[in-house]
């Protein structure tokens, strides 16, 4: 079993930027790949980004690309996305997934963990 626990969202205004964190217990952090995602007001989720278990491969929606950068620190079982140049349209709630296979969390289908969201809203 795997927890995740995401902090460090907020409102901030539109050009400003956040970090999320997100916390994993358990000892085998390092066996997953890790993703973020968000759902907006009346929207589905969607994915934002991704990174493979050693953090050696990255993935962002296109939305992100440039602006949100993913990251994680194997050592302290935490994964980051840190947001600049923020937008009102990257309002949402931001969910940290976790899973054994890098493209399960790029098709974000059957992923085996969610954490419960931080919501983040950009002010224009």
């Amino acid at each position: 079993q795997v927890q995740l626990v995401e902090s460090g969202g907020g409102l901030v205004q539109a050009g400003g930027s956040l970090r999320l964190s997100c916390a994993a217990s358990g000892r085998t952090f390092s066996r997953f790949a890790m993703g973020w995602f968000r759902q907006a007001p009346g929207k589905e989720r969607e994915f934002v980004a991704a990174i493979s278990r050693a953090g050696g491969s990255t993935d962002y929606a296109d939305s992100v690309k440039g602006r949100f950068t993913i990251s994680r620190d194997n050592a302290k079982n935490t994964v980051y996305l840190q947001m600049n140049s923020l937008k009102p349209e990257d309002t949402a709630v931001y969910y940290c997934a976790a899973d054994g296979t890098y493209r399960t969390v790029l098709d974000g289908y059957g992923i085996d963990y969610w954490g419960k969201g931080t919501l983040v809203t950009v002010s224009s």
